[in-house]
């Protein structure tokens, strides 16, 4: 083969391998496809709402004054009440949660120990919002108890004076509250709930009784306020 006949085949071989050896190094330097991402892992909502039905269930205490003289063996019943109620509860752990208590309730007073004879002294609304702090356990994966302790104000209106009084009033209040219940877990947001609540509360009342004078004093209602619903984590 002649000089000029291998000159050409060797700078074709040449050429041949640069091309191969450059698309190697570039598959090598290629970036790589992106590994696919993963699904993210959802949290729980902080949230919860629950719907009870709520039995209130006052007691009947109370110390009296028929214009500043004591009345002796008093008593003033409350009626019970049974009533929709609402709360809401913010998680800020597992453990620790911030409940508020929504709802309003009917009741009527009735005059019992030595004013027995007085009948029916008025009727009132409450609106008790209640704020509560709570402590969580998680005793299974599904069932969840808790404790709770907090404070209430409890608004009075719609007071309506009844029977022979000509006016009933019920002063604003502050009351404490201790809380106890159980969540019960169906799926990711839907449960059922039990709570009982203990609130301490003893407003003050005057009511107008013509032709005897004015009754004043505190009324110890201390509800007991027993509930069961569902509830709804977000």
């Amino acid at each position: 083969m002649s000089t000029r006949s291998i000159l050409p085949t060797a700078v074709a071989f040449l050429l041949l391998a640069a091309s191969v050896t450059t698309a190697r190094a570039a598959d090598l330097t290629a970036p790589s496809e992106p590994a696919p991402e993963l699904p993210a892992i959802s949290e729980q909502s902080p949230w919860m709402i629950r719907a009870r039905a709520l039995a209130v269930l006052p007691e009947d205490k109370a110390s009296l004054q028929l214009n500043g003289t004591s009345l002796n063996g008093e008593k003033v019943g409350v009626s019970n009440s049974v009533v929709p109620e609402l709360d809401i509860t913010y998680f800020f752990t597992d453990n620790i949660a911030a409940e508020l208590i929504l709802g309003t309730t009917p009741h009527t007073a009735r005059g019992s120990g030595s004013i027995a004879g007085l009948g029916e002294i008025g009727k009132a609304w409450l609106l008790p919002p209640t704020l509560t702090l709570q402590y969580h356990v998680n005793l299974t994966d599904t069932i969840k108890p808790y404790v709770g302790a907090g404070v209430n104000y409890t608004i009075f209106y719609n007071e309506k004076a009844k029977g022979d009084f000509s006016s009933f009033n019920l002063k604003n209040t502050f009351g404490v509250a201790l809380q106890a219940g159980v969540d019960i877990k169906l799926d990711d947001h839907w449960g059922i709930n039990f709570d009982v609540k203990k609130l301490f509360l003893e407003p003050e009342v005057n009511a107008t009784l013509p032709g005897a004078g004015t009754v004043t004093g505190k009324v110890k209602l201390d509800p007991w306020l027993i509930g069961t619903g569902i509830t709804y984590r977000f």
